[in-house]
């Protein structure tokens, strides 16, 4: 497990830098998570378990690294779904497994720093289809996984559950048109995965969240496909 120590803190570092030189976000923060991801589980006896663990610590990096440089938030927060998703596919991980947590991190993390986390969640949202697309995952179940992740998140650090939802659809619609798949099977499976998530958290959150996913969004009419009873 040692070289899994210090994994978030060196992506930090090294995206520090890297944004620091360049400028470029989306790139940048990809190739690091990617690489530092495959490098700290590289024969690793249970990826499963330390994938987890450093999934959340690179996020932690990212995040934090960005802010430091006052880059932009949400454009981490897109390379490092990507990256993510890249660097577990290489060391032989469920990626699927992932796409959830990865999410989840990113938009608490972005909560933590005082970020958007509106904008963390669409854009992250958005980077899982082209992530999921690159690494042939099937797109329509790791968009839903990463809306239900973001919600989760909003949950956890008091943020607006509704205005999360609708911004993880808005990000499932741009990235379908960017990949080429259907915008609205996408929509669909991010508002499925988000009225879940928020049907886990209770109270009002589930009908706070189908009301803001249900309609038509950036011009797609969203159906859900699932019926939700309590």
């Amino acid at each position: 497990m040692t070289q899994l120590h210090g994994i978030g803190e060196s992506v930090k570092n090294s995206i520090v830098g890297t944004i620091r030189g360049t400028g470029e976000i989306v790139n940048a923060v990809t190739d690091t998570v990617s690489g530092s991801l495959t490098t700290a589980l590289k024969g690793v006896g249970s990826i499963g378990q330390a994938l987890t663990g450093a999934v959340s610590d690179v996020a932690r990096g990212v995040i934090q690294g960005t802010s430091e440089v006052g880059g932009d938030l949400a454009a981490a927060a897109k390379g490092a779904v990507i990256g993510t998703l890249r660097g577990t596919k290489e060391v032989g991980g469920e990626a699927l497994d992932v796409v959830g947590t990865t999410v989840q991190n990113l938009v608490a993390e972005t909560a933590e720093v005082g970020g958007d986390i509106g904008s963390a969640a669409k854009q992250a949202v958005e980077g899982t289809l082209q992530g999921a697309k690159s690494i042939g995952l099937n797109v329509f179940d790791a968009v839903g996984a990463a809306a239900g992740g973001a919600v989760k998140a909003a949950s956890e650090t008091g943020g607006d559950l509704a205005k999360v939802a609708k911004s993880a659809v808005e990000g499932a619609i741009a990235g379908a048109k960017d990949i080429g798949v259907s915008a609205s099977d996408a929509a669909s499976a991010a508002a499925t995965g988000a009225i879940k998530a928020a049907g886990d958290i209770g109270g009002a959150a589930g009908d706070q969240v189908k009301r803001a996913v249900t309609g038509t969004i950036a011009g797609v009419k969203v159906v859900v496909k699932e019926p939700f009873k309590k």
